[in-house]
């Protein structure tokens, strides 16, 4: 239940409202039974955030960002509890199964359902997974023969996407590699591993990449966005500035490229520049994104912007916690 406490350094007329974990969980829940998934959202973030070692709220959260497709988000989640050592909650297995079937990731999502039925082969949602294994086997035999590519390729840019939003350099180059020789006309691989490779040290390789691919496609906005960052970071101010000039007039339609150029120009200190390409992205593409809290609110930092900066950056730490883990951008 919710807790009211007195203010003694105040009026001792006056009551605090501190809300805990259970209230704010319980009323996720009946904003969630009502269809009302907004609302379900914010209540069970809040519940997080008061008792964020509380699997329970992470796995209803969890399933929220499965209802509005942001299946990624719940994902992270879930794999969140599951790291956790001291919590034991199977349940996530499923709902990872769930996930995977959603984005198309067949195997994965074979592979998260048994271990769900070998953890807990008589659980109270057993029977549901049994159902999507039998779904999932009726597909198989449906299939056409490009599906397993397909699947296969999903799963290697979800685990890239995560290792280099991260900045896990290491750990993205051997997928990243592997991704390019399996799928070589996959150009997005071919840019992040450029920006892998010059995190790691290897920049006159990542250049040439780079410069290689814009020469085969002049119109290449990953190039210019890429070679800009590497040629700023090196002090070569000239030929920097020329691959900014080349992003300054193009506004993308695709929301990845939105968030791209956005982090671009800031971290060539291109702030004025960036700050109203934050602004006009799609927040509910963007908060995926470590990149998109990290740049904005330093941005907004940058413009004495200064509160509004304190609150994204701690609500980016709330999303993801590998911002807690890093120094606020300023």
């Amino acid at each position: 239940m919710p807790k009211l406490k007195k203010k003694s350094d105040q009026n001792d007329n006056i009551l605090s409202f501190f809300p805990e974990g259970e209230f704010c969980f319980s009323k996720g829940v009946k904003a969630f039974q009502q269809g009302k998934f907004e609302l379900a959202g914010k209540w069970l973030r809040k519940a997080v955030d008061i008792e964020p070692q509380e699997p329970l709220y992470k796995c209803q959260l969890s399933i929220i960002y499965t209802e509005i497709g942001f299946y990624h988000a719940a994902n992270e989640l879930l794999m969140n509890v599951l790291n956790d050592k001291q919590a034991h909650y199977p349940d996530c297995y499923y709902l990872l199964a769930n996930n995977y079937a959603h984005l198309g990731l067949l195997n994965e999502a074979k592979r998260y359902a048994l271990l769900y039925l070998d953890e807990v082969p008589d659980g109270e949602i057993s029977k549901d997974a049994k159902d999507l294994l039998e779904l999932i086997d009726i597909e198989d035999e449906d299939t056409n023969p490009f599906s397993n590519e397909e699947d296969e390729l999903l799963m290697y840019q979800e685990t890239a996407f995560r290792h280099v939003e991260h900045m896990e350099w290491e750990k993205a180059l051997p997928v990243l590699e592997e991704m390019m020789a399996l799928f070589p006309n996959h150009t997005i691989a071919k840019h992040d591993y450029a920006v892998t490779l010059y995190n790691l040290g290897r920049e006159e390789e990542a250049i040439d990449r780079e410069l290689t691919m814009l020469e085969e496609h002049p119109n290449t906005l990953n190039s210019y966005m890429n070679l800009a960052v590497f040629y700023y970071d090196r002090n070569e101010m000239d030929k920097a500035e020329a691959c900014i000039q080349s992003l300054l007039s193009v506004y993308p339609i695709l929301e990845q490229q939105k968030l791209r150029i956005a982090v671009t120009l800031a971290k060539t200190n291109h702030v004025e520049a960036a700050l109203p390409r934050f602004e006009h992205l799609n927040t509910a593409y963007a908060k995926h994104h470590p990149s998109y809290y990290r740049w904005f609110s330093w941005s907004l930092y940058s413009m004495n912007q200064v509160e509004r900066a304190q609150k994204l950056w701690a609500k980016g730490c709330k999303a993801h916690s590998i911002l807690q883990t890093e120094e606020v951008p300023w």
